[in-house]
């Protein structure tokens, strides 16, 4: 091809490209006129035409009629409202509000067991009795010595007070009174103490022995729960250290039980934070009036805090630039570029952070051929001037 040729064609590119440019770039007729070119030369290019009367309009856009400029057709949500860090949930383990081993004192053989699995104690009943006949005989010896301390005591007061006793001989006599009075206290307690009884109000568990046997203080008789409420020991993240406190109400389930819930408060949070997991140890009280519970059960806890609302968003609406996420928001019929920081990822949508408020309406269709500024008709909506 001849070079002249060549040159033309070249030529009739770059006018076919400042053309483009110029029509798309709003700024482009200034920006032309700025470097000399002719006003009229400048409107050609930015596709623009003087009318029979000498005077300027844009050239018309095709549209229903031929002569109105079109609005951009779009479908747009709704901007809703969500919450972070709203609720925590743990699993922890269930104990007894009270739970005792019961044990014997003394050692000796057991003369009776008179409780079974599953009774209910109050504090002080007799669970089972050991072998006390010696003690009973050291108890009445007991008795029958401060008996006989007490009228010897009389008879010196007596003759004390007919003053042919001494002080001396009324001191003794009260001495050795006091003395046995010890004494008797004192096998009355031993006596005492082959009884074995319930510490604490509560339902008995496995009976670990019977009658006959010989026991010592290490040997389990049974055990006690009160199990009328239920301590449940927990973690929770240390980000909500400072939303935690006594009294506050939680939530539990039982795991073995995933259809009911029970209500019940936190009765005690630790002073610090776990270094090595980072969490924070709680202890909730669940009601357990119904009996519904066991010590032992594994339960999921959940708490409730005012936690961060956001604006959420589809996820058709946040489009992505080198600058970062934005959304195209309808303000007044037009396209408003936001930008928009993410805050969480959901399925079903995104929480964000930017210049908008619940009940904005965002594009999710249609941003194709958004730019800021323009204007836009939601899908459904008629146009204007229809």
């Amino acid at each position: 091809m001849a070079w002249w040729k060549q040159a033309i064609a070249l030529l009739v590119l770059l006018a076919a490209a400042a053309t483009s440019w110029a029509r798309f770039d709003a700024g482009a007729a200034s920006r032309l006129e700025s470097l000399g070119l002719p006003k009229a030369l400048v409107r050609v290019v930015a596709g623009e035409r003087q009318d029979a009367a000498g005077g300027e309009k844009p050239a018309a856009k095709a549209g229903k009629g031929g002569g109105a400029p079109q609005d951009i057709l779009v479908v747009a949500s709704k901007v809703a409202s969500g919450t972070i860090n709203d609720r925590a949930s743990a699993i922890g383990n269930g104990e007894a509000r009270h739970s005792v081993v019961v044990a014997p004192l003394v050692s000796g053989f057991l003369a009776e067991v008179a409780v079974g699995s599953g009774d209910t104690v109050k504090a002080g009943d007799a669970l089972a009795r050991l072998d006390s006949r010696a003690e009973t005989i050291a108890r009445d010896r007991a008795a029958l010595a401060l008996k006989t301390t007490e009228d010897k005591l009389a008879r010196i007061e007596a003759l004390q007070k007919a003053r042919t006793a001494t002080a001396v001989q009324l001191g003794d006599a009260r001495d050795e009174r006091d003395a046995a009075l010890f004494a008797l206290r004192d096998a009355e307690l031993k006596l005492d103490q082959r009884i074995i009884r319930a510490p604490i109000d509560g339902i008995v568990g496995i009976v670990s022995t019977s009658a006959g046997n010989a026991v010592t203080p290490q040997t389990e008789i049974a055990t006690i729960d009160d199990r009328s409420s239920i301590v449940v020991e927990f973690w929770i993240p240390e980000r909500f250290a400072g939303q935690v406190a006594p009294r506050q109400p939680i939530l539990a389930k039982a795991l073995a039980q995933p259809g009911d819930a029970f209500s019940g408060v936190i009765d005690a949070v630790a002073s610090r934070v776990e270094r090595d997991s980072r969490t924070l140890r709680v202890r909730a009280v669940v009601d357990n009036s119904a009996d519904r519970l066991r010590p032992g059960m594994a339960f999921e806890v959940t708490l409730k805090f005012p936690g961060v609302a956001y604006p959420a968003v589809d996820p058709l609406a946040v489009q992505w630039s080198s600058d970062g996420a934005f959304v195209w928001r309808i303000a007044d019929g037009k396209a408003e570029r936001v930008a928009v920081r993410v805050i969480q990822r959901n399925s079903d949508y995104l929480l964000v952070e930017g210049a908008i408020a619940p009940g904005d309406s965002v594009v999710v269709e249609g941003v194709q051929s958004l730019r800021p500024g323009v204007a836009v008709r939601l899908a459904g909506a008629q146009p204007a001037g229809t």
